[in-house]
């Protein structure tokens, strides 16, 4: 048996699985036994047991000795701030949650019309596009998709990689701190494939922010569309 499936460790996607079964109601208040699970998902009980390990550190489940293991109630929305400032790592952590980011992909395409002039740039110009996972506490929050000029960033995909932040790998490409220069906000149903990744139930409802960050001189930096999955994150916009 491979370690990794499509770059995801399988005790991860058996995590995401399970995370994702709980979100639907499918799973009910207490988990099968591990050998059931193991039979379910097409794994070792060994993979099993590291996926609900690390559920029950995020705080999704809890093991009671001689019982089993139970379904945890969900948590209350996470209030998420949107203004001049917009940082998850900063949002997060002042929530007394444990923020981190996961490259799912990276590829480099040529500037539309619409992302040209968002990012200031000429149409056809190369960019960097990253689509990331953020998380709280190992909980899924959001799926982005970021573009980045290539010219100017030429090591943000590997800068982000390393240090799971977009403010981090900013700072690592000459960028000291930026703003928010505009957020619009909408709502749909979720994709499949971020649905995956956010452990949501086909048909959830996501947030939808679509917004642009600038340098302090105005430079834009990044475009990003981010989905949040409404039952878990509220956005505050403050000015």
């Amino acid at each position: 048996m491979n370690e990794t499936d499509e770059g995801v460790t399988r005790w991860r996607r058996v995590a995401d699985r399970i995370r994702s079964a709980i979100a639907e109601g499918t799973m009910g208040e207490r988990l099968p036994p591990e050998t059931e699970l193991a039979e379910t998902y097409g794994v070792n009980r060994h993979t099993v047991r590291r996926a609900i390990q690390s559920l029950s550190a995020e705080g999704l489940l809890r093991a009671e000795r001689g019982r089993g293991t139970f379904v945890n109630a969900a948590p209350p929305r996470l209030a998420y701030p949107i203004g001049p400032r917009t940082r998850f790592s900063e949002n997060v952590s002042a929530q007394g949650r444990r923020p981190g980011g996961r490259l799912i992909r990276a590829d480099t395409m040529r500037a539309d019309g619409a992302l040209a002039q968002l990012l200031d740039c000429a149409p056809g110009a190369m960019l960097h596009r990253l689509e990331t996972l953020s998380v709280a506490n190992g909980v899924p929050l959001s799926i982005a998709t970021s573009h980045f000029s290539v010219e100017r960033f030429p090591g943000i995909v590997r800068a982000y990689a390393e240090t799971g932040s977009v403010t981090e790998a900013l700072r690592l490409e000459g960028v000291a701190d930026y703003r928010r220069r505009e957020t619009r906000i909408t709502a749909e149903r979720v994709h499949r494939l971020d649905a995956e990744h956010l452990a949501s139930a086909p048909d959830a409802i996501v947030l939808v922010s679509l917004a642009v960050d600038v340098d302090l001189d105005g430079r834009p930096v990044q475009a990003i569309r981010a989905r949040f999955p409404a039952d878990r994150m509220e956005l505050v916009l403050r000015p």
